[in-house]
């Protein structure tokens, strides 16, 4: 067993701002509710953000309003992320449905790679019985899978254990998925800022493409770059342990 030397405050402090701002911004992308709409209302938002914002780029996190009310957040929501031209969202917050991102591969060999990040690390979609079905490939889930591995490294530091494997497997997640996702999402809302958006929301849209760019290298500079497609495969050939082990 790897023992890693206690974490340093300022690295503590780095990694918990990281899982904050994923966290966040997860449960901001999600369908609004009443709840959202009040914490943007009563500052509680900004006031989380901020911090953690501060601490990874150096840089405030702006005064934005929020939207007039419950039913002007949920417009701007479905206008631009759930309704569009011929049924087609606007700017669709489901990985498959960018066609470039696809790289050639059916949507169904798609879901199947990025469900085997998932399913490494013990998750699994929702199933209709348990209240919501999940697309695995949703800027949420992708948000979620990330706020975990930070929690996964968080506690492998307090723990004393290797913090590695979840620090390769973040670095690779986003280089693949949660990055291209995020900069499809960005390149699609510039033809949809018309449609009422709420402003924390549009302003996480212009800066988390480049924020997760920035933690990809950061973490790529503690473990190393992601390997190649056939780096990858020769990984594999020569030694069945997983990247992430």
């Amino acid at each position: 067993m790897t023992v890693t030397a206690a974490p340093a405050t300022d690295e503590r402090d780095s990694l918990a701002a990281r899982e904050t701002i994923y966290r966040l911004a997860a449960a901001l992308f999600g369908y609004p509710l009443a709840e959202t709409q009040q914490a943007l209302e009563e500052g509680r938002v900004a006031a989380t953000l901020d911090p953690a914002w501060r601490v990874l780029t150096g840089e405030a996190w702006p005064a934005l309003p929020p939207s007039e009310d419950l039913t002007a957040l949920q417009v701007g929501y479905t206008a631009t992320f759930l309704q569009g031209r011929r049924g087609r969202p606007r700017v669709p917050l489901v990985a498959s449905a960018h066609e470039a991102l696809l790289e050639g591969q059916t949507p169904g060999n798609y879901l199947l790679n990025v469900k085997a990040f998932y399913r490494h690390f013990g998750l699994q979609a929702a199933q209709g019985d348990e209240g919501h079905a999940e697309e695995p490939d949703h800027l949420v889930a992708m948000l979620e899978f990330c706020t975990l591995l930070c929690h996964l490294e968080q506690e492998a530091l307090n723990g004393g254990r290797d913090p590695g494997p979840f620090q390769r497997a973040q670095r690779d997640f986003i280089a693949r998925y949660l990055g291209p996702l995020l900069a499809s999402i960005q390149e699609c809302f510039a033809d949809a800022r018309d449609q009422g958006l709420d402003p924390t929301l549009a302003h996480l849209i212009e800066v988390l493409s480049g924020w997760v760019a920035e933690q990809q290298a950061a973490l790529a500079a503690q473990v190393g770059p992601s390997p190649q497609p056939g780096d990858a495969a020769a990984h594999s050939n020569a030694d069945s342990r997983s990247l992430w082990d």
